[in-house]
């Protein structure tokens, strides 16, 4: 593991610890997209199958995966729950209407054509490389009907596309210091991830360099 690969896992779990604090400390979760948490579920789930035939003990590293792999699952999860039972009536229904059957069977149809190896596991682990590279679209779009953005909710997104930008620079290394290290399925669909946040990114820092709350364009 390099600095850039725990640097990514670093700001992805920041990420989860500060959507959650948002969604506690407001009692609310206005301006959060269900359907984009949904996604990061599906795409967690259908991932991390490997827990079920992975021994975590084997080494030092596969402890520190499994621990991270069941912190998503759990979070997401939890973020979920809470969503849909505890602060249900703060969730933005109305306006979170992003039709995600237009991002999940693409994913299908592109897991099915291309992926390393014909298994079950490969394939679902392929579709979840496809779908997590365009599951913030519902969250963005969600933002883009409110233009006003939260401070913890733009920090969130913030966290999440610098733990895409900063697995890049793994992969990055990784090609340089690793033979045979060719894993074409992530590099595009991580880049493709990325660009999704520049306009936001955009955004956020032209925002809190005049010190004022982030204001999308409609």
């Amino acid at each position: 593991m390099n600095i850039f690969r725990l640097g990514g896992d670093m700001m992805h779990v920041a990420s989860i610890l500060i959507l959650l604090l948002k969604i506690k400390t407001s009692k609310n979760c206005a301006g959060i997209s269900l359907r984009t948490q949904e996604m990061y579920l599906l795409v967690f789930v259908t991932r991390y199958l490997d827990l079920f035939v992975t021994n975590p003990f084997r080494s030092a590293l596969t402890a520190y995966n499994t621990v991270m792999k069941l912190l998503f699952i759990a979070s997401s999860s939890y973020t979920i729950f809470l969503m849909r039972k505890k602060y249900k009536q703060t969730y933005s229904a109305a306006q979170d209407t992003f039709r995600v059957q237009f991002l999940i069977a693409p994913s299908v149809v592109l897991a099915l054509v291309f992926h390393y190896k014909l298994s079950v596991l490969e394939i679902l682990w392929a579709f979840s490389i496809y779908l997590e590279s365009v599951a913030i679209l519902p969250q963005l779009f969600l933002l883009q009907k409110t233009g006003e953005v939260e401070n913890l909710t733009s920090h969130y997104i913030v966290c999440l596309g610098s733990y895409r930008a900063l697995y890049i620079l793994n992969w990055v290394w990784r090609y340089f210091t690793e033979v045979y290290y060719r894993h074409w399925i992530e590099w595009t669909s991580g880049v493709v991830q990325t660009a999704l946040y520049a306009d936001f990114f955009y955004y956020y820092f032209l925002n809190k360099t005049k010190g004022k709350k982030l204001k999308l364009p409609p």
